[in-house]
């Protein structure tokens, strides 16, 4: 009897953890025999069955300010991981976003267990800045799984096969059920007619201490100049103290949804529903605009990191909009207030404008989500046929 297909993932951050179980499962769909699956994740990926090396909390930081605290336990995480792949020889090793870690990873693998696929799941952003990245990205990988359509041409250049197997927010809108939205309403008790602001501040403690600040503020504002206003908050189980504590002080009344201790499912729903229900939202830069603009929810974006990191960012990267929906759209439909320009004041301001005519932003995710066109496979499936063909050709060499 031949041994199982080891695939060994790791991801660091939530939503690497969900494209990761969701990748699990499709790979036990598509492989049809049996399967060992290794490495780091979340709660998603443990009940998917994932085999846990090490917490994923341990590698989940971004931004160099962030990350530079946190050097000796990534290094050793990093050791313990490619130490781990080069004694469990795994038939390939899946890495999700966290590009650093990832390439760093990739590249030990290669070395010491020189018979695994490597599969890199979520583009580096080599149209937004570093465009030398895709070069080094072929180097490393034998294949690239992008979220976007038009991101496999800078990798094929390069030498690197990559598919475009599709963002996964298409994935779970077409889960949705009907009527979430009025359903989550209702449970609520927040009238059909009440209007409501959802507010996401991030998962990450570091950008939610920066954010929850100057969002309170602005709900608190928006409430003075609409009456029965409304506030509903999905909270992420990594940041659930920080936010539950500081939404209790805010002016004015929150319903928080709290995902601890649900099931992971049952939780995606109740946010997305969240998302569906509201009539405007605003939000953090990144995963979460896309997912709001994809319920067609107008939004305001706001975002802070620190000066070192601004600094950096604000002279390599080559995009006018740190919003993706607005550059799929090739407009800036969603206000983006960032760093100074991120008050209570503003926010307040760039939300009532919304929440009054939405009409422009609603046009542009229209425009935005039909960029990713039709297939006749959700994204998680082509992200597990480019893996399992990965392997096959790895295997042909």
């Amino acid at each position: 009897m031949s041994a199982p297909l080891h695939v060994m993932l790791v991801a660091g951050e939530s939503s690497g953890d969900r494209l990761g179980a969701a990748l699990m499962r499709a790979l036990r769909a598509e492989h049809g025999a049996a399967l060992r699956f290794s490495g780091v994740g979340g709660a998603m990926m443990r009940a998917e069955g994932l085999e846990t090396v090490f917490p994923a909390e341990d590698i989940a930081v971004m931004g160099f300010a962030e990350v530079v605290p946190h050097i000796p336990r990534v290094l050793r995480r990093l050791r313990q991981a490619a130490d781990f792949a080069a004694r469990e020889r795994p038939d390939a090793l899946v890495t999700i976003d966290a590009q650093v870690f990832s390439a760093m990873l990739a590249k030990r693998v290669k070395r010491h267990a020189p018979g695994a696929a490597l599969v890199q799941y979520v583009a580096p952003t080599v149209w937004a800045w570093k465009p030398w990245r895709a070069r080094k990205a072929a180097a490393i990988y034998d294949r690239m799984l992008t979220l976007f359509p038009f991101e496999p041409p800078y990798f094929e250049r390069e030498g690197l096969a990559a598919d475009y197997v599709g963002h996964p927010v298409v994935e779970r809108i077409a889960s949705m059920p009907d009527g979430a939205g009025a359903a989550l309403r209702a449970e609520l008790a927040i009238p059909a007619d009440a209007p409501l602001l959802l507010v996401a501040p991030g998962s990450r403690r570091s950008e939610v201490a920066r954010l929850l600040g100057p969002f309170g503020e602005a709900a608190g504002l928006l409430a003075a100049r609409v009456p029965g206003l409304r506030v509903v908050l999905p909270v992420a189980e990594s940041v659930a103290d920080t936010v539950m504590e500081a939404v209790a002080a805010w002016p004015v009344p929150v319903h928080a949804l709290d995902a601890r201790g649900l099931p992971t499912d049952e939780a995606e729903c109740r946010k997305f529903a969240a998302f569906g229900a509201a009539d405007v939202a605003l939000v953090a830069s990144g995963t979460v605009a896309l997912e709001v603009a994809a319920m067609r929810t107008p939004m305001v974006v706001g975002y802070i990191v620190p000066k070192v990191t601004e600094f950096l960012v604000r002279r390599l990267v080559r995009v006018r909009s740190f919003t993706l929906v607005n550059l799929m759209a090739g407009r800036k439909a969603v206000p983006e207030l960032l760093q100074e320009r991120c008050t209570g004041p503003r926010l307040a301001e760039a939300l009532a404008a919304a929440l009054a005519d939405g009409s422009a932003q609603r046009a542009a995710f229209e425009e935005a989500f039909a960029t990713f066109g039709d297939d006749d496979a959700p994204p998680s499936t082509r992200a597990a046929r480019g893996v399992l063909a990965a392997v096959a050709g790895k295997r042909d060499r």
